[in-house]
């Protein structure tokens, strides 16, 4: 019976690792807002002092009824509902605020840049254990001019130097060559050449 039984046990430990692996894995950090972005900002039993799609500009700041210009770049919507009902306790008793971010482009450390001889060259937010096929499916893949093989990420590391890391992409694409498939970090910036004729 002990020997019936042991199997079931050794299954329940496997199972139980997995999960333990998964409770492990650190939280993703909360979204930054970034200049681009696009907010919609509800105060809760006051619709006046509300807006939908208002752009965060380019010096990372926005406006919003009663406050004519707040921080919003480098802030998670949490805290930048926060910071607006802080302000507003001036106009309004115990104002709840949500901030909803619609647009996403995020703050430019956070970003991934392609260029070159991508279809559609373009700054895509970082997203949490992002990939360069991911890139490539943002991107609509490759021109017919492009030599994907010789394409390169430029990361700048630890050290604050920029590291140049092969990005394999016809292998990628065209082969399905998984092992290509690179993991991206925030503020990568990905090249890919045009081919020689």
């Amino acid at each position: 019976m002990l020997g019936a039984l042991l199997p079931l046990l050794a299954g329940c430990d496997a199972r139980t690792g997995s999960d333990a692996q998964a409770a492990a894995q650190p939280p993703a950090p909360a979204y930054q807002i970034g200049p681009g972005d696009v907010l919609s900002v509800w105060v809760f039993h006051e619709p006046d002092l509300g807006v939908t799609d208002v752009p965060v500009r380019p010096d990372g700041r926005i406006s919003v009824p009663l406050i004519p210009d707040i921080q919003a770049a480098g802030k998670s919507p949490t805290q930048l509902a926060s910071d607006i009902s802080t302000k507003l306790k001036e106009y309004v008793r115990d104002p709840t605020v949500s901030v909803i971010v619609r647009t996403f482009i995020g703050p430019y450390d956070q970003q991934i840049r392609v260029i070159g001889e991508a279809v559609q060259p373009v700054a895509i937010p970082y997203r949490d254990r992002m990939t360069l096929l991911d890139v490539m499916i943002a991107t609509k893949g490759l021109t017919r001019f492009a030599a994907g093989n010789r394409a390169v990420i430029v990361r700048r590391g630890a050290d604050g130097q920029q590291h140049s890391i092969p990005a394999r992409l016809d292998d990628l694409l065209d082969d399905g060559d998984i092992a290509d498939n690179v993991a991206m970090a925030p503020g990568d910036t990905l090249i890919i050449p045009q081919s020689w004729f």
